[in-house]
Formats: C-alpha cells, sequence, structure tokens
C-alpha cells in the first residue's frame, strides 16, 4: 500500500505520514574528516527528543581520514551511544570539504528523506540547536534554515571567533549580499538544513568540492527562489575551520557570487548558477522607454499600418502599435499568443519557411531579434524578398545582436565566450551577426538598406530605472556616434525590397512594348 502524504499548508511539501501523526523524515548528515577526538561527543550531543516529531537517521561519512574517525563512528553505530540509527560511509579518496556534502545530499534524495541537517563532525557546531532549526522547515516557512553566528550581537567573538576571521566574515557577507540582492547576517556558517525538495532543484553536484561549496548553494537557493531562515547558534571553533586557505577561500566566493551577477546581466554563463525557475524568467522581453529595436519600429510604423510581425513572440509589441498606433496587426510565431494581443495570429514555425501571407495586404515587416534564432537566416530573407515582390514599396525593419559588441570583444579578451539564456549570446542564438556580415546578408538577399542604427546596452533592463542606467545609456549612444560596430549592443535596419529579376524581366519586356508601340504609331520606327 502506497504511504499516507500529508502537505505542507504554507508551501504544499509533502511529508510521510508514519502511524496517526506527521513526523518529516530527517537525515542528519555529519561530514568527518580526522575527528577522532570530538566525533562519539557530537553524536551523543544530539537530542533525543527529536524523535518526538521527526523520523531521525544519522549519516557519517568519514571523507578519507587519517585516524580513528571510522572506527569510532562504526562502533558507535552497533552500540546504544545514539537513539537513532547510524550509518558510517568511508571515501577510499578524499573528496573535499564540498565533494563530502554531495554524496551526503544525494544519499538524501536517493533514500526519500524530508530534511538534511548538516553538523560537522569536529563539534564546531551545537547538535543541541537541531529542534529549533528543523522547525521553520516543519511549519513549512523555508526551503532552507541556516544557523547564524552573527545574529546576536557579540556572540561570535565571545564564542572564540578571531578577529581577522570576524571581520572578513562581514566583509564577505556585505559583498555577497550586495551582488546577490540578499540580505544575509552570514554566508559562512556550516550549520544548515535543508528540505530535500528545494536540493533538488538546484544542480549542487556541479558545484566546487572545497569550503566554497557553501556559498555556491546559497548561490543557487536565491536564484531559484527557494526561501531561506536564519536563526541565532552559539559559536564554537574547532579543528576543522584551520583546513580553510582564508585568502584563497575569499578569491574563490566572491568570484562566485560576481559570475553569478554578470549572469544575471548576460555577460556571462555558468551551469551552476542556471536554476531559475522557468516561471520567473523572459528573454523576450518588451524594451520600452529608452533606445530598443522595439522605441525604434514604434518610431517608424506609421499610424493605422497593417503590420505583419513574423515572430512575435508573446504579442507584446502588436499589442504596442494597437493601443498606441491603431494598427492592424498580425503575429506568426511557434508558441501560441495571450488572446486579445494581436488582431490575427498564424502558428507556424518560421525554421519551416515562410507563413503564407499577401504582401500586398501589409505596408510593413517586423522581424525583431528574430534571425539569429534561424538555422538558415540567408535563405529566409532570400524567401522574403520574393514574397515581397508584389508590394516594392513595403518595408521591413529588422533587427539582431551585434557580436562584435565591446562586451563580447572584452569576454573574449578575457578567454570567455559562454553561451547563456538571453544576450548576444542567447544559448537558442544559431546565427550571429557583425553590421558589416548583417548588411551583406540583406544585400545579397536583395534588399535596399534604407537605414542603419545602432542600438545601446538596455542597461534599464539589466540594472533597473535609476540614475546609473539613463547615464551608462548616455554615455553608450554617444560612444555608438564614435564608432557603431564597436559599441553598438545590437544592429536596426531598415530595408525594402529590391526588384527582383524575374519582375525586372517583365518590366523590361512592358516598357520595349510600349515603346515599340509608340514607334509604330509615330513612324518613327520606319528604315
Amino acid at each position: 500500500m502506497p504511504e499516507e502524504q500529508f502537505t505542507s499548508p504554507k508551501i504544499g511539501w509533502a511529508l510521510p505520514i508514519c502511524g496517526t501523526r506527521a513526523k518529516p523524515h530527517v537525515l542528519i548528515l555529519i561530514v568527518a574528516y580526522n575527528a577522532e577526538a570530538m566525533i562519539r561527543d557530537v553524536l551523543r550531543r544530539i537530542p533525543a527528543e527529536l524523535s518526538e516529531a521527526y523520523d531521525i537517521e544519522i549519516l557519517v561519512i568519514d571523507d578519507a581520514s587519517q585516524d580513528s574517525t571510522f572506527d569510532l563512528s562504526h562502533r558507535a553505530s552497533k552500540t546504544s551511544q545514539s537513539p537513532f540509527p547510524i550509518h558510517v560511509l568511508f571515501n577510499p579518496v578524499n573528496q573535499g570539504y564540498g565533494g563530502n556534502q554531495k554524496i551526503g545530499y544525494h544519499y538524501a534524495i536517493e533514500m526519500g528523506y524530508d530534511f538534511v541537517a548538516l553538523l560537522h563532525g569536529d563539534g564546531q557546531y551545537a547538535p543541541e540547536c537541531l529542534p529549533m532549526l528543523l522547525e521553520p522547515l516543519r511549519n513549512g516557512e523555508a526551503a532552507a534554515v541556516f544557523g547564524s553566528r552573527m545574529l546576536s550581537p557579540k556572540a561570535a567573538r565571545q564564542g572564540g571567533m578571531p578577529l581577522y576571521k570576524f571581520v572578513g566574515n562581514k566583509i564577505l557577507t556585505w559583498i555577497e549580499n550586495k551582488l546577490l540582492h540578499a540580505h544575509l547576517s552570514e554566508f559562512h556558517s556550516g550549520y544548515r538544513i535543508y528540505s530535500v525538495r528545494a536540493l533538488r532543484a538546484i544542480p549542487f553536484e556541479r558545484n566546487s568540492n572545497g569550503f566554497d561549496f557553501d556559498t555556491e548553494i546559497i548561490i543557487q537557493l536565491l536564484i531559484a527562489r527557494q526561501a531561506i531562515k536564519e536563526l541565532p547558534i552559539p559559536t564554537y571553533y574547532g579543528d576543522e575551520i584551520c583546513n580553510v586557505n582564508g585568502i584563497k577561500y575569499a578569491v574563490n566566493v566572491v568570484a562566485a557570487a560576481l559570475k553569478a551577477k554578470l549572469q544575471e546581466l548576460s555577460l556571462f554563463y555558468d551551469r551552476r548558477f542556471d536554476c531559475a525557475p522557468p516561471e520567473t524568467y523572459s528573454p523576450y522581453t518588451l524594451k520600452l522607454g529608452y533606445t530598443s529595436p522595439h522605441t525604434l519600429a514604434l518610431e517608424r510604423i506609421r499610424g493605422g499600418s497593417r503590420v505583419l510581425d513574423l515572430g512575435c513572440a508573446g504579442g507584446y509589441m502588436g499589442r504596442v502599435l494597437k493601443t498606441r498606433k491603431q494598427c492592424f496587426v498580425s503575429g506568426v510565431d511557434v508558441t501560441e499568443v495571450p488572446a486579445g494581443c494581436l488582431d490575427e495570429f498564424r502558428k507556424h514555425n518560421l525554421d519551416a519557411g515562410l507563413p503564407d501571407f499577401r504582401a500586398d495586404e501589409y505596408d510593413a515587416i517586423l522581424m525583431l531579434d528574430v534571425i539569429e534564432h534561424l538555422k538558415a537566416p540567408e535563405d529566409y530573407l532570400e524567401q522574403l524578398r520574393h514574397a515581397l515582390a508584389a508590394n516594392p514599396s513595403i518595408e521591413v525593419l529588422i533587427s539582431t545582436g551585434n557580436v562584435a559588441c565591446f562586451i563580447t570583444r572584452a569576454m573574449l579578451l578575457l578567454g570567455q565566450f559562454n553561451y547563456g539564456k538571453r544576450g548576444i549570446l542567447d544559448v537558442t542564438h544559431t546565427r550571429l551577426f557583425t553590421f558589416a556580415s548583417f548588411r551583406r546578408a540583406l544585400s545579397q538577399a536583395g534588399f535596399e538598406i534604407l537605414e542603419t542604427k545602432g542600438v545601446p546596452v538596455p542597461f534599464p533592463l539589466a540594472i533597473g530605472e535609476n540614475v546609473l542606467s539613463k547615464t551608462l545609456l548616455a554615455a553608450n549612444r554617444f560612444l555608438i556616434r564614435i564608432s557603431r560596430g564597436l559599441f553598438a549592443y545590437q544592429i536596426f535596419m531598415r530595408v525594402r525590397p529590391l526588384p527582383s529579376l524575374p519582375s525586372l524581366l517583365n518590366t523590361a519586356r512592358e516598357e520595349s512594348g510600349i515603346r515599340a508601340a509608340v514607334l509604330e504609331k509615330t513612324g518613327s520606327g520606319a528604315v
């Protein structure tokens, strides 16, 4: 018979019901390295009263210790030193502080636990705090609970934290909070309890095997929108902390936070930090209020025009054209758009070619940030030119990213060429262009280029609408006037189809017939 479940009323966790009471299944993970002096004491101090509210099991993972840590832990598992079942594992090769945690969290996921509590084998964190730290998880108030040594004033120093470590902790935490939009009292406590559901939502296995693992998993939880709660704990310094190279650790944690920030700005990509919930992310954001392909197109389309939007995404641009300029907008995309955004919509994959349409029914064609997604953009442009032959006055407004932008050049200089979720190096982009290559593609497809504009970096989208973003936009616009190819983030062009060879031949035939008839009529054609 399948086990009964109950769901937390606040965040929907499914917890197993044991007997007539809901008792979450908790794994207490003890990571240990050369911890023979303290491991038995840590096991002994785990509060027995936890069994009243939780099903508790203990997992000790000895990370290739060179002392008797495994022996002592194994003996404890065979005696009555603990009221809870104890499992002991030994890594034959040292996996590092972070690597050891990864094994334990994988075990918790594989075995179906609800929560996993991290303790250190050297006794640095008080097991007596476990009931307090578990309570917010049981109540559905958070996805992770951290014991903080910095919440209580002076507690860290009174507990033996050296002044230089205290100051370093404060500085690093301030930097990390600023970069990650967080408000934690400290990033560097190793006393943590996670819901296994939260661990499933993040790629923790990609993190460092070193001590910076703890910072990287915080970053992942923040990006994944998993709620974190801090509670005060006493400070005690054991031997394990001595294994940390402070300078290397500081460099690594700041570097991790900086990479996450750059990824947020679409300037860098690291799979570790690609864990945002799908519903919180949309690469196709309508950019109004500052220079963008959307504002440039909006300025150039006449009121009351009939517009065909190829690759209309969510229909956002069409809705603006309808409301602001009373245009008739027909959209084409592979995914449905919300009802009411457009006057017409056709579901069609642009990679399969052009949809059926009559060029003489439209005044303008939009292809904003679309061409770079196509597998064969040159072929598509050529098909479009032929389809527009019946309406030589129609204009196409088209944009794409400028791969030669100073941002990508700088990243290349640093040895980085990382595709990400959005930006010039969006992972869905199949082709990349410079001003010259884009101009060549359009010209060779048979379009006359009427206007070319460089589009600045969308700073308000990256850092918000504020004085800094406005200042950076103004500076970027100025630099584009100096070197469009270097400083433009995107390329915007207004083009018109040139007559095709068949139409030119037909025109020549028609014109020659008219001229010949005139000559015959006037008699001037006689020899």
